[in-house]
């Protein structure tokens, strides 16, 4: 029997069972389509993290301690092990330009104009955080004095929005209070400070000096300093890599300060951001595989049914199969013949499934408001899954097909 018989053929027994069939064919979409859906949507939020990242300037170093376990990840606050003797030390090297130190003022709430809200923490930095930053109003703070620069989604928390010249009410932790102006409202979260182009949180900034009061006795300069729990360095954008290097080896010496203050079991990593980018990528790669190995079981189910389907075709059919063997058809003619069957119910499954699980990685970027990025490679591999999920749920019914006896097949009713 050649294939063009043998595909008639098939088709003919699945119209002929078209409910049955629709029903088997739709365990194999909801798997594809979730599976694809998962890829979409794991594919267009790396694109968008890893364009945000890519997109701020690639000349800077971040510097931050963590655990060690942690690969010098990014993502926590960091130990503050960086003194301004550090800082002092950082801006001499070769290749350094600038270098913006980052703290945290624990605070309870930011308060203007008889309006008061929640806020956990300012951000304590100098001026040359902004150096590269684009203002919708105003301009830096003033290293020093009693002035605040804020973003967008900052201003926006108070009735009619913050804008310059506003005076701002910052209540510590402590209960303690100070009264700075608002000097500067920018775009995003200012300046080279880690992931500060892709968060869209409130931020307030003020001067270190005077508003930063986390000090630490420096070992090398024998007196108390502001010490930092994370800093940047900018270097000149042709030397980045060499800088880097020679960041990381003015940390590995026992003439940092950072060096000696770490705690046990915490080391300090001066990344990039293409380290960055690649650190993105492995963690949404891997939870992108994991979520959806999660849908690949839609995929067994839908198999199972594509099994069971062909296991009843075989019983109603025994007796066809009977007559076709007595006029000549060989076991293997009917084995491709149900394996045919069931390769069409899987294939048919996966080209309804990816355009389905496409609409719905839409629908997912469109309510995570992230830029929809395809995945050709998944699309691919999802039409190959449902074909191969075909073949493997249908061979065992088939080679129970191809074994019936043609004359006990002749005598069943």
């Amino acid at each position: 029997m050649d294939l063009a018989e043998t595909l008639r053929i098939s088709v003919r027994s699945l119209r002929s069972h078209r409910l049955r069939a629709a029903l088997t064919v739709v365990g194999i979409v909801i798997g594809i389509a979730a599976v694809v859906t998962f890829a979409t949507f794991g594919a267009s939020l790396k694109a968008d993290v890893v364009s945000e990242i890519e997109g701020s300037s690639a000349n800077e170093v971040y510097l931050v301690a963590t655990e060690a376990d942690e690969g010098g990840g990014f993502g926590g606050a960091g130990q503050p092990v960086f003194t301004e003797y550090d800082l002092s030390q950082l801006r001499a090297i070769e290749g350094v330009q600038r270098v913006v130190p980052r703290g945290i003022v624990p605070v309870s709430a930011v308060g203007h104009d008889g309006e008061t809200v929640a806020q956990r923490q300012v951000t304590a930095t100098n001026a040359t955080a902004f150096d590269t930053a684009t203002f919708e109003s105003g301009r830096p703070f003033r290293n020093g004095a009693a002035e605040a620069v804020v973003n967008r989604p900052a201003a926006q928390l108070f009735p009619g929005n913050l804008s310059t010249g506003d005076e701002l009410t910052v209540t510590r932790s402590s209960g303690d209070r100070f009264n700075v102006t608002v000097v500067g409202i920018v775009n995003g979260t200012g300046g080279q400070l880690p992931f500060s182009s892709f968060t869209d949180q409130p931020r307030v900034f003020v001067p270190a000096d005077p508003y930063y009061q986390s000090v630490v006795e420096s070992p090398s300069a024998v007196a108390s300093q502001r010490v930092y729990s994370q800093v940047t360095v900018v270097t000149d954008p042709a030397d980045t890599t060499a800088t880097q290097q020679r960041v990381r080896e003015y940390f590995a010496s026992p003439r940092s300060d950072a060096a000696r203050l770490v705690p046990d079991g915490y080391e300090v990593s001066a990344r990039t951001n293409a380290d960055l980018v690649d650190s993105i990528e492995r963690i949404v790669t891997r939870l992108t595989r994991f979520v959806t190995g999660i849908a690949v079981i839609a995929l067994v189910v839908g198999a199972v049914g594509i099994a069971n389907i062909m296991l009843v075709s075989v019983t109603e059919r025994t007796r066809e199969i009977g007559i076709m063997k007595a006029v000549g058809a060989r076991s293997r003619d009917v084995m491709e013949l149900f394996l045919a069957e069931a390769v069409l119910l899987g294939a048919l499954g996966a080209l309804l499934g990816v355009p389905l699980g496409i609409a719905g990685g839409w629908v997912a970027t469109r309510y995570a408001e992230i830029p929809l990025e395809l995945a050709p490679g998944w699309f691919a591999a999802a039409v190959a899954v449902g074909v191969l999920t075909g073949v493997v749920a249908g061979l065992y019914p088939a080679w129970r097909a191809a074994r019936v006896d043609p004359i006990d097949a002749l005598r069943y009713e």
